[in-house]
């Protein structure tokens, strides 16, 4: 052995279940040290962690292996191989620096491993230890699962209740005698509509003693996050924004009634609010009766069984005087824009194929860039000659200063255009190759980019359908730009074409799929889609639609 090698012994443990069964990391210090002063080791440092290693980020795991490759050190000592990595990549780390002989040796309790080994031991062993913890999350998972399904709240239970503290195998959650009735007399307040959620805090707090269960004051956002618990009259969501909700086996605090009473009291006063929405497609459209522009607003119903529900309605803002147009709910009006959006969409192996063509049809763009380019520069630099020559004139009196301001105007005038047609020229190609992808990558995932995209993109995918969006009688109109009516044109043969090849299974056929659509007349006939020209027309499509 070696004895030069100096080491890091490092020593972890997870605060979470996985390490439940392993030493403590006091304990594996004891134990590893006097276990390289039994071999003769040489440590340098001692680095102790408690995080898991189920993902790549420990801090002090990646400051020994930066330490490691600036050489302070050439071997680790820990307890076992998962000490240094649950997850693939750390795993994969310490593999590649053993075998290129960085880290010459690492020493577990049980086990040498030098840079000669076998390193499949080392990767089987690496792979179970992430194994372990796959398994494990999974486990935890399903369990959680199936709690929530039996109705127990797979979480720590909120103020005012226990989780029970006596039968572990139970799970149910159980009131807190020190905290029930007090929090149910908070609700109650809120219930009276007169006092807002700050002052019944204060109230539960000074006059009350209301602690929570580290014996600490409860925060404001904590009121309002209690308020608009559902968990309080008897339901939970899991996981949390599922939209899987389940019936707990508790007592509720409140009725589902007082709770649906209590999240109107709150839009009207307490907590703050926002001074206006943000409507996804405001200030884009125009009413088709009068020209004025068309807004939104929220409304909320409540039902006979105390069921709340809102509605985001699109109507005429009528600013331009009386005008018949109702309004339009706006998931009806989220269908016609899907629906607009699917006239459009083309299949990806498609827009592979076009993208290609299209690129080779820059090939004749760059061509006549260049030439006329070329024959630009040709004519600035005779204007440049002009202006110097008619410098010389003016300076040897062969023209009087009338005539030169007035030629000097004209030839700075011309030599401004010139330059202006240059720099245009040369943003030619980019606006080119740009809208390329801007054009073809809308048709291709706008439709589902629209369903789960943000209000942002949302807004930014239907300015990118085109102009002139004009709302009548509940139906949306679109005046789409001319590439878009194209594809929209062509869209119908290349889906179909598309289709049937993947539907017959030829392995052939899906090989030649780009000569079949080279093929096709409506793509290349001269009814066809008419490439060059329409792509050349996309710069007004907004560059936010890049992949």
């Amino acid at each position: 052995m070696n004895n030069k090698i100096k080491y890091f012994l490092y020593a972890r443990k997870s605060s979470e279940s996985e390490d439940r069964q392993v030493a403590s990391i006091e304990s594996q210090k004891d134990v590893l040290i006097k276990l390289a002063a039994k071999e003769d080791l040489e440590i340098i440092d001692i680095l102790t962690e408690a995080q898991s290693a189920k993902a790549p980020g420990r801090p002090i795991f990646n400051q020994m292996i930066e330490r490691v490759s600036k050489g302070e050190a050439q071997g680790i000592i820990c307890w076992k191989l998962d000490r240094l990595a649950r997850n693939p990549i750390d795993g994969a780390i310490i593999s590649w620096m053993l075998q290129q002989g960085q880290i010459q040796h690492i020493q577990t309790y049980e086990k040498n491993y030098y840079p000669n080994d076998n390193v499949l031991m080392m990767t089987l062993e690496f792979g179970m230890a992430n194994q372990y913890i796959r398994d494990l999350s999974s486990n935890v998972k399903r369990g959680l699962l199936k709690k929530a399904q039996e109705g127990c709240y797979p979480r720590s239970a909120p103020i005012g209740y226990l989780n029970n503290p006596i039968t572990k195998a139970d799970q149910r959650i159980i009131k807190d005698p020190q905290r029930f009735d007090l929090v149910k007399k908070m609700f109650e307040l809120m219930l009276t509509n007169k006092y807002s959620p700050p002052k019944i805090l204060a109230i539960a707090t000074k006059e009350w003693g209301l602690r929570n269960r580290n014996n600490k004051p409860m925060s404001r956002s904590n009121i309002y996050r209690l308020f608009t618990d559902p968990f309080y009259y008897g339901e939970f969501e899991f996981p949390k924004g599922s939209g899987n909700w389940y019936q707990g086996r508790y007592e509720p605090m409140i009725s589902k009634n007082e709770y649906n009473q209590i999240q109107l009291l709150l839009k009207n006063k307490g907590r703050p609010k926002p001074k206006s929405h943000n409507f996804a497609y405001t200030g884009l459209i125009r009413c088709g009766e009068c020209g004025a522009m068309i807004t939104a607003e929220e409304k909320t119903k409540i039902q006979k069984n105390g069921n709340v529900h809102h509605y985001i309605y699109y109507h005429c803002t009528k600013r331009k005087g009386p005008c018949s147009q109702k309004g339009i709910e706006e998931k009806d009006l989220e269908k016609q824009i899907l629906n607009i959006l699917g006239q459009i969409t083309i299949p990806s192996q498609f827009k592979d194929w076009l993208i290609t063509e299209l690129k080779k049809a820059n090939e004749q763009e760059i061509q006549n860039r260049n030439r006329i380019l070329e024959n630009q520069k040709k004519a600035y630099e005779t204007c440049i000659k002009k202006l110097d020559n008619l410098l010389d004139m003016r300076t040897n009196n062969e023209i009087t200063e009338e005539e030169y301001a007035t030629k000097k105007s004209a030839l700075l005038t011309e030599k401004r255009r010139l330059q202006e047609l240059l720099n245009d020229n040369d943003k030619r190609i980019n606006v080119w190759l740009e809208n390329i992808e801007n054009l073809f990558n809308l048709a291709t995932n706008a439709q589902k980019k629209f369903t789960i995209g943000t209000l942002e993109e949302k807004k930014q995918i239907l300015m990118a359908l085109g102009s002139n969006l004009l709302l009548k009688d509940r139906k949306l109109s679109i005046i789409k730009p001319k590439p878009l009516i194209l594809v929209e044109k062509a869209a119908p043969e290349v889906n179909k074409l598309t289709q049937q090849v993947r539907t017959s299974k030829n392995s052939i056929l899906e090989r030649n799929l780009d000569t079949l659509y080279a093929q096709s007349p409506l793509v290349q006939g001269r009814q066809g889609l008419n490439l060059r020209p329409a792509v050349l027309e996309t710069a007004a499509l907004p560059t936010e639609l890049r992949p």
